[in-house]
């Protein structure tokens, strides 16, 4: 996991989070932003977010922060088409249901602004009771996580980055994390290598983007391309 930002040991990643925030910050909105930051396992996403989200606040803009992670689906659901299937990692790991009806709906054109941030705990394998919480007009959801531009989801999103980081990278930034085999090839993280190379085939998130930016140093994060289209 990259270490806590501090804008004094990287300039650039500061200039940058503050080109964007200012950037999400002139969106025209008549309700809440909702913003995506997509990225392969291990690319940096959460903490690229709540740095983010803390440009956003000293602009005077209150910010709702989120995960996908906080919607998975059951452990049955997740592996029902085995355990080691790739496929099964792209299309059967989050609840979108779930996403859609607890977070983003509320939080959407004509929605009740009434939002729950979680809904399942893939740790205890058991769904989240979490707490009923209401936006104002004007706030920014920030949601972080993988698959976020697939078909479903892109619609939703008013702007969105994708951090791209090479597997070489981002596996062995998981490494670090969690303890798991640096190397893509490593039958341990098959699953999911090959689950998120099918995202990108399909999916392409570096053209559906709204800002796409090289991750794979991120002290001197470099913006690679404005995205395709909006997505």
């Amino acid at each position: 996991m990259p270490p806590a930002f501090h804008p004094a040991l990287a300039p650039v990643r500061h200039a940058l989070l503050v080109q964007l925030a200012e950037l999400i910050d002139a969106i025209p909105t008549a309700g809440v932003l909702r913003v995506a930051i997509d990225g392969v396992d291990g690319a940096g996403k959460t903490t690229f977010a709540d740095d983010l989200a803390a440009r956003l606040v000293a602009l005077g803009r209150r910010t709702i922060r989120a995960s996908v992670d906080s919607f998975h689906q059951p452990r049955e659901a997740r592996y029902r088409r085995g355990r080691h299937s790739p496929e099964g990692f792209f299309e059967d790991s989050y609840d979108y249901a779930a996403l859609h009806t607890k977070l983003l709906g509320p939080l959407g054109p004509g929605g009740s602004g009434r939002y729950r941030r979680a809904a399942f705990d893939h740790r205890s394998d058991a769904p989240v009771l979490a707490p009923e919480e209401t936006a104002r007009q004007g706030d920014v959801l920030l949601l972080d996580g993988i698959f976020l531009h697939r078909e479903t989801l892109r619609p939703v999103w008013d702007f969105s980055i994708f951090l791209a980081v090479p597997f070489e990278v981002s596996v062995a930034r998981m490494a670090t994390r969690d303890g798991c085999s640096p190397d893509p090839a490593a039958p341990e993280n098959w699953r999911y290598v090959d689950g998120q190379r099918i995202y990108l085939a399909r999916c392409t998130p570096q053209l559906r983007a709204s800002v796409v930016i090289d991750y794979r140093d991120w002290e001197r994060p470099v913006v690679v391309s404005p995205g395709g289209r909006e997505p």
